[in-house]
């Protein structure tokens, strides 16, 4: 049986686990973290960021979408003056 810890490095994706061991070794190096107003004004680029990826996302499935059901028709068309 294996403890815990030894399952953590399956837990978190590699990025994730890179950018913390970066963090931290940052953090180390200059004897104190960034300060706070610098990671929450970039936390709030990065969900804005994610907001407008979200939104590129939908419209592209709803466009994904659109086509899919052009095609259906299209088909049922074409099987129709085939008969």
């Amino acid at each position: 049986s294996t403890a815990p810890e030894d399952d953590a490095p399956n837990r978190y994706s590699r990025a994730e686990r890179t950018a913390y061991s970066r963090y931290s070794r940052d953090a180390n190096s200059s004897g104190s973290s960034l300060p706070s107003n610098t990671l929450e004004k970039r936390i709030e680029e990065l969900e804005r960021e994610l907001a407008k990826e979200r939104q590129e996302n939908a419209r592209l499935m709803k466009m994904a979408q659109d086509k899919e059901e052009l095609i259906g028709k299209m088909k049922e068309e074409i099987e129709l003056l085939n008969r």
